[in-house]
């Protein structure tokens, strides 16, 4: 009798460890809902390999899903299965979504264009963070058109809006290519001179949300310099050299290796939250910015973008406190974010060329593709 208890534990087991997870889609009307008088809705893309959710909403990545080596699927961003959720947020605001008009840090929330100064909601400490109060993230973008693997959609930030000058048009695109690529295109004009520096801020874990620490993921970026900050995260208009330092990611390795090293760069942050300088001769080339991988599953996630910095966020703050929409907890450093940007205060330092400035008459555009791949399986020797 023991023998054939041990034998159907056995098989159990085996049936467990070879179980392919498969789709599991939010409920569209878990996001229908109005806010500020404007409709809310989930969007479903796909392409066969590739299935994502999105809300217009801060224009969130709320769900991607990818197989792994076995064929067996995750979803390998961090959300909520729930627009309250998001409304109500008690956690990382900025999961999943666009942030701007000026992403990253403002120093003393005050910048100057034309000898005109320009005073900015406070939301960072004494600083401004991703765009202010409202910012991109808080926003109902219009979705203009939508199909199986494109979503288009278009805002308006008004004049003097969180303290910026400008009516600024913004339109953004979503699109899952054949090739497993998710690109995302922004395009904007103004009539008044004002900043203009868009970024996307998902959180990724290509274990899958919830499922274990990103530190053993290997990161490679294509850099050879870093922009350093201050105890306040900000920039302060230097340069520095990777090589021989925590920060040198030009061969690949885990994240883990060097996070916890003796760094007043890393103590800063509490990790690593911090824009590294693209490796490129021209500064508006499109170039690969940054490599993602997680061995155990295979996933591979490549950064490309034609922006100068790439801003790598190490999940510092997440605490554990709030779930995500697997039920699980968001733990400390178990999702990582890589934003392709203009460098971080860039208004505040003449160092720190080119400046997010848009004018009248000009365009600004921006192309950002995050390119996901499975690695075939070693060959055991």
């Amino acid at each position: 009798m023991k023998k054939a208890l041990s034998i159907f534990a056995m098989a159990l087991l085996l049936v467990g460890c070879t179980h392919k997870k498969e789709v599991k889609l939010i409920p569209a009307e878990n996001f229908n809902k109005e806010v500020e008088g404007k409709q809310v809705s989930l969007y479903t893309l796909h392409n066969g390999f590739l299935t994502m959710q999105v809300t217009n909403y801060g224009g969130r990545v709320v769900a991607l899903w990818m197989p792994d080596q076995r064929n067996s699927f995750e979803d390998v961003v961090l959300g909520y299965d729930h627009i309250d959720k998001y409304l109500n947020n008690e956690g990382e605001r900025y999961l999943g979504a666009v942030v701007g008009r000026c992403a990253n840090r403002i120093s003393n929330a005050t910048f100057t264009i034309d000898s005109v100064e320009y005073q900015l909601p406070k939301n960072d400490g004494e600083n401004t963070l991703h765009g202010g109060l409202i910012g991109a993230d808080k926003r109902v973008w219009d979705v203009t058109s939508v199909n199986d693997s494109v979503i288009t959609m278009h805002t308006i930030f008004a004049d003097g809006e969180d303290g910026f000058p400008g009516n600024l048009d913004v339109t953004m695109s979503y699109t899952l290519t054949h090739d497993n690529q998710f690109q995302i295109r922004y395009a904007a004009t103004t009539d008044k001179p004002t900043l203009c520096n868009f970024s996307h801020h998902s959180f990724f874990n290509l274990k899958g949300e919830g499922n274990g620490t990103i530190l053993d993921h290997e990161l490679q970026i294509n850099s050879r310099y870093m922009t350093t900050i201050d105890n306040q995260l900000l920039t302060d208009g230097n340069f520095s050299g990777v090589k021989n330092t925590p920060f040198d990611f030009r061969e690949k390795h885990r994240i883990g290796d060097n996070i916890n090293a003796d760094d007043e760069q890393l103590k800063n942050a509490k990790g690593y939250d911090h824009n590294w300088i693209i490796d490129k001769n021209d500064p508006k080339a499109y170039k690969w910015d940054a490599t993602l991988t997680d061995p155990a599953s295979g996933r591979e996630m490549q950064v490309w973008s034609d922006q100068v910095g790439l801003q790598f966020y190490s999940g510092n703050f997440f605490n554990g406190k709030t779930k995500g929409k697997s039920g699980k907890p968001l733990n400390y450093r178990e999702g990582l974010a890589l934003e392709p940007q203009f460098f971080p205060n860039a208004i505040n330092h003449e160092t720190l060329a080119p400046v997010p400035v848009l004018r009248p008459g000009t365009e600004y555009h921006q192309l950002c593709i995050y390119k996901f791949a499975v690695l075939p399986k070693e060959k055991k020797k």
